[in-house]
């Protein structure tokens, strides 16, 4: 516990120059960006270029934002505005459309699918549960899908992790608190959707009761709301499981390439990468979630519910995954700002 009560757990100008006007334009280097920024060029970027533009990510090690786009018109727009530009063959349509086909041949327990901008690529999962025949029907869908998406296999199994930030438990269930956050005035928190569907109502590590279910979203999404119905301090902040706290103020975007942190109370604080977003994952009995965070940090059974932030930033609430703190893996979050605009919440 952080303080005297439950602690939140939280957690992008190439301008075109001339000597004259009948030399041919010359660029400039894109800009250094933090991720917010970049995250902000990004969404401007998006809505400026329309059906040219083809994704975007953040590169960590040069700080700059790329931008995929499907013609040279469009990379001047992306260079003018301080971002890198990356020609590349597959519009977000047809990515879309690999999807909308993938969703309707190929819904398999046990996989799961991403846009990727660093290949422009959909980039197809199957853990270690799909079958030799399932291997052979998603093989045989990916395929006709041609240069749009490629099939790989986890070695681990994708499952909701039910059981982790400061801990919350209920029956015979543990997950993690996400969020503290106001409605009304009042306080809530935010924690797992798998997790508010098993589970009504929530102690602390302690055993004292702190708060009964609001609202539940799961498959689909993957949120909760947890209102409070004891009077314990509820700070605005991630524990850091070294004795100190990360104060969180707001909630952002993810943007792939962004470093992330994740808490948990099973496996504690761990970093990693966004990899992937609007990923969906299958977790098998119909229990399939769209509109994920993929990234590469490490869980375990007990952190879901958890948090994944970016400096003060709220980012996700930890779904699922494969693998372990080991051997490594992939995870799966809810979006913070889709939850927090679903259920009429602020981080608080």
């Amino acid at each position: 516990m952080a303080g005297a009560g439950i602690a939140a757990l939280v957690a992008a100008g190439v301008t075109l120059q001339s000597a004259n006007a009948s030399e041919t334009p010359k660029a400039s280097m894109p800009e250094t960006l933090s991720v917010t920024a970049a995250g902000k060029l990004a969404s401007t970027l998006a809505k400026d270029l329309g059906a040219d533009a083809a994704g975007t990510y953040y590169d960590a090690k040069t700080k700059k934002l790329v931008v995929n786009v499907l013609d040279k018109t469009a990379a001047q727009t992306v260079e003018a505005a301080g971002a890198q530009a990356r020609i590349v063959e597959n519009s977000l349509a047809e990515l879309k459309s690999a999807r909308s086909t993938l969703k309707q041949d190929a819904t398999i327990p046990g996989t799961s699918w991403v846009t990727d901008p660093t290949t422009n690529k959909v980039v197809v999962t199957a853990d270690r549960t799909v079958s030799k025949a399932e291997w052979a029907k998603l093989s045989k869908v990916v395929d006709g899908l041609g240069a749009t998406a490629e099939l790989q296999r986890t070695k681990g199994e994708f499952k909701p992790f039910i059981a982790g930030g400061d801990a919350i438990t209920g029956g015979s269930g543990r997950c993690s608190l996400g969020f503290n956050v106001v409605k009304g005035g009042e306080p809530f928190f935010l924690t797992a959707g798998h997790c508010t569907e098993s589970i009504s109502t929530w102690s602390d590590s302690s055993g004292s009761e702190i708060g009964t279910n609001q609202d539940s979203s799961f498959p689909g999404d993957d949120y909760g709301l947890v209102k409070y119905t004891a009077d314990v301090a509820h700070p605005s902040e991630v524990n850091l499981y070294n004795g100190s706290t990360q104060k969180i103020t707001g909630a952002a975007e993810a943007t792939v390439g962004m470093k992330v942190t994740r808490s948990g109370s099973t496996t504690q604080v761990h970093d990693g990468t966004v990899t992937g977003l609007d990923a969906t994952v299958n977790y098998g009995n119909g229990d399939v979630v769209n509109g994920l965070i993929q990234t590469d940090v490490c869980a375990e059974p007990g952190d879901s519910g958890g948090s994944l932030f970016s400096g003060s930033n709220a980012i996700g609430l930890t779904s699922g995954g494969s693998g372990d703190c080991t051997s490594g893996g992939e995870t799966f979050f809810q979006p913070v700002t889709e939850a927090l605009s679903a259920t009429g919440t602020q981080i608080g």
